[in-house]
């Protein structure tokens, strides 16, 4: 599923995916970086990872993971220059819920997801 895509909520509703980031700020067969930054109850909308992915926070925050499948709210303070690994799957809205920019490098590995050889 990708941007533009349709899935419904447990609830019934319909959910149009966007991107996982903002904007692409590098790209090749390995890995694809994006830019994030998110004002203070800013959201990045609906999306899902279809790989693997680091998160570099360059902007602390504190915010607040959705996810799209009815589970429990997942409250993570990202530190600047912290660093996380998430596996793909899940399908959630990131709310900045602090009173901070947040600012992060989301860095998609590729070549262990879209990119993998059989």
């Amino acid at each position: 599923m990708a941007k533009g895509d349709i899935v419904t909520a447990p609830d019934g509703e319909q959910v149009v995916l966007d991107d996982v980031g903002q904007k692409i700020v590098f790209e090749n067969d390995e890995v694809r970086v994006w830019e994030i930054t998110l004002a203070p109850g800013e959201q990045q909308l609906w999306h899902r990872h279809h790989n693997p992915y680091l998160v570099i926070a360059l902007e602390a925050a504190d915010n607040r993971i959705d996810p799209l499948d009815g589970g429990e709210p997942r409250l993570v303070h990202e530190s600047a220059g912290g660093v996380v690994y998430r596996e793909p799957g899940e399908t959630h809205m990131l709310t900045n819920r602090g009173a901070t920019h947040y600012r992060s490098r989301l860095v998609e590995l590729k070549y262990l997801g879209e990119g993998a050889r059989s």
